[in-house]
């Protein structure tokens, strides 16, 4: 049994050769039809939406699930009345009945839970943004090299409708040469819609504080901080982390796009003063592509709206992404194409390519692949690169400063 301090031994560093060793413990081999028992380890909004999902595939069991607070653990408990619920997700994934688990806890405790998920020998749909920073990305991938788990990050809108119709347009006869992607999440609402009320049950007695913080700064308990953590720098990478990713994952994987060369973000909050984080930003990426991919996000507007306004620009003609409606218009023409925006305010703000079958697909995926061990549609890699240009704009704008990319440290200088 590892006592606290042998675990953050683990975490930092000593893990990392036991993950790919042979002393994993050995999964249960399942067979094309047999049912999957999962865990959830965060069961705030977007965790409770995902364990939906994962109800609604066929064939799966949940066992367990695991939160630093009780209110959601309760309202979990709702609805799977035998559930197994813990305070600590170290006793979720000591259960050896389970076989895989949905990680949805903030972003800041990402690698926290992967790791020892990888080494408990878990398969793990890992909510975006996958890493927190680089460091975090070096530790979740040595824990996972050699050890035969199968990784499903969640962006979602790469199992959606829209993504097979953008890869099938999105050809050099079409396209030509592509110098330039440009996306928008657009969202009229102060704070982004994530401004939470505090409960009266928000305190110490019915919250794990400590392994909330986890490897953040420490601070004296503040249930603004825990209720409404996206706002803080401690926990969150904002908006580029909540939304901007989605988008990034979804071109990466449609142009086959690696890691940015050099990203620089502007970005400064004007409607929400309790926020650390910014409401209007611009991000610009340069790619080893040799093409420019600009995202462009406020609170206080929404015109291109939430949904996926995105633009991909060849010399013989553009992609359009609205939604689910993907289309072709050649350089012979020429139009502008406008949406009618929409905005989602107040609770779990909705994100891009969040629609319910988006994520249901993507979750049928993932256990899919954890009967066959076939790659997910959204796998670590791409999850990898993803969050590493998204941590790349975020050290950009916290630095003041254009960042590079160190394929050999993977770190950003």
């Amino acid at each position: 049994m590892l006592n606290r301090r042998s675990f953050i031994h683990q975490l930092t560093g000593g893990a990392a050769a036991l993950a790919g060793s042979s002393m994993l413990p050995p999964a249960r081999v399942l067979g094309a039809n047999d049912r999957v028992r999962f865990g959830l380890i965060g069961a705030g909004g977007r965790g409770t939406a995902i364990f939906k999902a994962a109800l609604q595939a066929p064939n799966t069991q949940p066992i367990a699930v695991a939160d630093v607070y009780s209110r959601p653990l309760d309202a979990v408990k709702r609805i799977v009345p035998a559930i197994q619920t813990y305070t600590d997700f170290r006793r979720l994934l000591d259960d050896k009945s389970i076989d895989a688990v949905l990680i949805a806890t903030p972003q800041h405790q990402h690698a926290r839970n992967f790791v020892p998920a990888i080494q408990a020998g878990k398969d793990v749909y890992q909510e975006k943004t996958m890493a927190f920073n680089p460091d975090h990305a070096r530790r979740m991938r040595r824990a996972l090299q050699g050890s035969n788990r199968v990784v499903q990050v969640g962006i979602q809108s790469v199992s959606g409708n829209a993504f097979e119709r953008a890869r099938e347009l999105s050809t050099p006869d079409r396209l030509g040469t592509i110098t330039a992607v440009h996306t928008h999440h657009y969202r009229n609402s102060p704070y982004g819609g994530w401004k939470r009320a505090i409960p009266t049950d928000c305190n110490l007695e019915h919250i794990a504080w400590k392994e909330f913080e986890g490897e953040a700064t420490p601070h004296d308990f503040d249930p603004q901080r825990f209720m409404n953590w996206r706002f803080f720098w401690d926990y969150s990478g904002g908006n580029v982390f909540e939304n901007m990713v989605h988008q990034v994952g979804f071109w990466y994987k449609v142009l086959g796009l690696k890691i940015p060369r050099r990203v620089t973000m502007a970005g400064y909050n004007y409607l929400s003063p309790e926020m650390e984080v910014p409401d209007t930003m611009n991000v610009c990426m340069d790619q080893p592509e040799n093409l420019m991919f600009t995202w462009n996000s406020v609170f206080g507007n929404n015109y291109y709206g939430e949904d996926g306004n995105d633009l991909a620009l060849g010399n013989k003609g553009t992609v359009i992404r609205v939604v689910d409606s993907v289309n072709y218009l050649p350089q012979s023409h020429h139009a502008a194409q406008k949406t009618q925006a929409t905005s989602s305010v107040g609770g779990e703000a909705n994100i891009v390519g969040s629609d319910e079958n988006d994520t249901e697909a993507h979750m049928r995926n993932f256990f899919d692949c954890v009967r066959s061990r076939k790659e997910p549609n959204c796998p670590f890699e791409l999850g990898y690169s993803s969050a590493i240009a998204c941590q790349m704009a975020i050290a950009s704008l916290r630095q003041g400063r254009t960042v590079k990319w160190d394929a050999e440290k993977e770190d950003i200088v």
